[in-house]
């Protein structure tokens, strides 16, 4: 079956080659950078430890710089799947939520046809560029010079001009052998109401050329000279070429600047892409004058796993990006988010740059605001909270807007954001401490064995010497550190049970970036090849990491890791770990709470929730100091099982040691 070359373009456009193959690698996290699409891992087509493969998720392709196999997602999959061409182009379009194509006698005609429109829309262009040039095009020439745009500029971008006449294309394209009904079919031309000749749809207009992702000329843009003019900005219909909510202004160029690192911008409009593209910002993209669609959002997000959305400063562009919000929130990942470039209010990019110059629109960029905070100024500005009824409102709308992320810890985290936000909000600024922990981010470190350095809100790692006493069961914050040690090691160990625990490995904030690292290896590859687990591990986390998890002395002396793929004592342990892990730091958040609302609130009822929460976390803790215990000290000074321990005193008390006399 012959395939419509435009439906293997879409089907390219929506898939994710780096997701496609992460399902079959682990990238090498020291080598990859997810922000310019550049991936490196271990190759699937022949056995290696070192990270060869390489793709470039902007241009859908990868190679093998060890075995050199190369090709596309189609290919990837023909290859690894072990399946025909069209098996593979089944299981991407099911992915991409894509129906097949009924088999259609005619691709080739259809193709052949497609091509035929493409050249003709290239001859428009040639036509819109004269006509600038020309006499007829002076005054929209001159208006391009106040916008700051030389003839080399409207050259690098095809800009034209569509003169003020009811036939100006239309004759030109038939003197150059144009059919009539392929014209009507580009979108350049519409059939006269009276009966008469068609009419040019772009008349008295500047024309911009829009492209497809290879460069094709698939449609226009018109500004209309006009003040008048009913509309300022016209698009092409949609056409055989053209479907506007798939298509992106400046897509290709900007597609190739943003994987040479610059960032990826979108703006409103033409004129704002052409100015910040000009300016030294060539990752600049419109949505065509349309609100951002599903399909454009996903387009952006295989440019980038962070678009900026810079549009323009007034009350119509910002209630677009919260459009753009509401889209992108059923769809966040890990990786897959948006920040909000806030334009001066009544500017948009191209006035900030007039007005402030590069700097002053580098300055806009680096103070984009991330997803969470838009989200939060929709909610709060310009409100009071003074009752219950309002707080309980705000909480409500917080709860429907998080409950979209599909990401179960993107989501956690998301909640335990704006929690702290309606936190502050619902009561007075507490004098003294210091700053908002949740916010605060954890930096890959510069140095130290596994490339993780230690953060300033982790508990202090116990001396060797100390990390078996009880001193450090006294310090919750250690403990809590140790018991994450624990289940970290006893998954690593015993790979086969995560399933079981993905939702508490989820819920579980880690404080320590080599453990957060880790949990996110494991929830993502403990289940494909359990034997190898340890190994990709220490690929991804550097040679010392994992072998100082392991060899610590709480950890090493946990059963799991003493024995070393028995599942059931995993689960136990794990059960167990998880439980007392989770039960403490809910009641420390409780007590945290309680505390934050008697300082401001005289309420007995807060008085016996703190006194409550403070029992329960002394139960908790009387159990933490029991657990420590778990080992006792042979006299040879070997640990010793507290339960074998009691078992063997068990025996030992019903062995007689005084040898009965017999009978002789």
């Amino acid at each position: 079956m012959k395939l419509d070359p435009s439906f293997l373009d879409e089907l390219r456009n929506r898939i994710s080659l780096s997701q496609v193959a992460g399902r079959k690698v682990l990238w090498d996290n020291r080598k990859s950078v997810p922000s310019k699409g550049d991936m490196w891992a271990p190759c699937p087509f022949h056995q290696e430890k070192t990270a060869s493969f390489h793709v470039d998720d902007r241009k859908g392709f990868y190679y093998c710089f060890g075995c050199h196999e190369k090709g596309d997602a189609i290919s990837f999959v023909r290859k690894t799947e072990n399946v025909e061409f069209m098996e593979a182009i089944e299981i991407l379009a099911r992915e991409a939520g894509m129906p097949l194509p009924e088999r259609d006698p005619q691709a080739a005609q259809k193709a052949e046809k497609r091509a035929s429109l493409t050249d003709l829309m290239e001859e428009a262009v040639k036509f819109f560029s004269l006509c600038l040039r020309g006499g007829a095009g002076r005054e929209a020439a001159a208006y391009l010079d106040r916008r700051g745009l030389d003839q080399a500029a409207r050259d690098r971008w095809n800009l034209g001009f569509a003169p003020d006449a009811w036939q100006g294309l239309w004759d030109h394209l038939i003197g150059k052998g144009a059919k009539p009904d392929e014209i009507m079919a580009c979108g350049l031309a519409r059939p006269s109401q009276k009966g008469g000749k068609p009419y040019d749809v772009f008349r008295n207009r500047i024309m911009f050329p829009i492209r497809d992702t290879r460069g094709r000329c698939i449609a226009f843009g018109g500004r209309a000279m006009d003040p008048n003019d009913n509309a300022k900005y016209l698009n092409s219909p949609e056409t055989q070429l053209f479907d506007k909510g798939r298509t992106l202004y400046n897509h290709g160029p900007a597609r190739e600047a943003v994987g040479k690192g610059q960032p990826l911008i979108v703006a409103e409009g033409y004129m704002d892409v052409i100015a910040l593209s000009e300016a030294g910002f060539t990752g600049a993209v419109a949505p065509l004058g349309t609100a951002v669609t599903e399909h454009q959002l996903e387009m952006l997000w295989r440019l980038s796993p962070e678009p900026l959305i810079a549009l323009d400063g007034d009350k119509a562009g910002l209630r677009a990006a919260r459009k753009v919000m509401d889209l992108a929130l059923p769809k966040l990942s890990v990786g897959r988010s948006v920040r909000f470039v806030l334009m001066p209010e009544g500017q948009d990019p191209d006035e900030l740059l007039k007005a402030k110059g590069r700097a002053g629109m580098e300055a806009k960029l680096e103070a984009a605001l991330p997803l969470v905070d838009l989200l939060w100024q929709r909610e709060t500005e310009g409100r009071t909270f003074d009752s219950p009824d309002r707080r309980a409102a705000l909480d409500k709308a917080l709860r429907i807007a998080t409950r979209q992320i599909p990401d179960e810890g993107l989501r956690y985290h998301y909640d335990q954001a704006l929690k702290e936000r309606t936190r502050e909000l619902f009561r007075p600024a507490r004098t003294g401490g210091g700053g908002n922990g949740y916010s605060q981010g954890f930096q890959r470190g510069k140095g130290g064995k596994g490339g993780f350095a230690r953060n300033r809100f982790a508990p202090a790692i116990p001396l060797p010497s100390t990390k078996a006493s009880l001193l450090v069961a006294q310090n919750p914050e250690a403990t809590e550190y140790l018991r994450e040690a624990v289940i970290l090691a006893s998954l690593v160990v015993t790979p086969a049970v995560a399933e079981d625990f993905e939702g508490d490995l989820l819920r579980m904030h880690c404080r320590d970036a080599m453990h957060a690292a880790l949990r996110d290896l494991i929830l993502a590859h403990a289940l494909e090849a359990p034997g190898e687990f340890p190994d990709r591990a220490r690929a991804a986390l550097g040679p010392d990491a994992l072998d100082e998890l392991l060899c610590r002395t709480h950890v090493a002396l946990c059963p799991p890791v003493r024995h070393p793929g028995d599942e059931e004592q995993a689960r136990l342990t794990l059960n167990e770990e998880f439980a007392k892990l989770q039960a403490v730091r809910a009641l420390r958040d409780e007590i945290d709470e309680a505390t934050q609302d008697m300082d401001h609130v005289e309420d007995e009822a807060i008085t016996w929730r703190l006194g409550d929460a403070a029992r329960s976390s002394q139960d908790a803790l009387r159990g933490l100091q029991e657990d420590s215990a778990e080992y006792d000290i042979g006299e040879n000074g070997a640990p010793i099982n507290r339960d074998e321990r009691s078992a063997l005193d068990a025996l030992m008390q019903t062995i007689r040691f005084d040898k009965p006399h017999r009978n002789r």
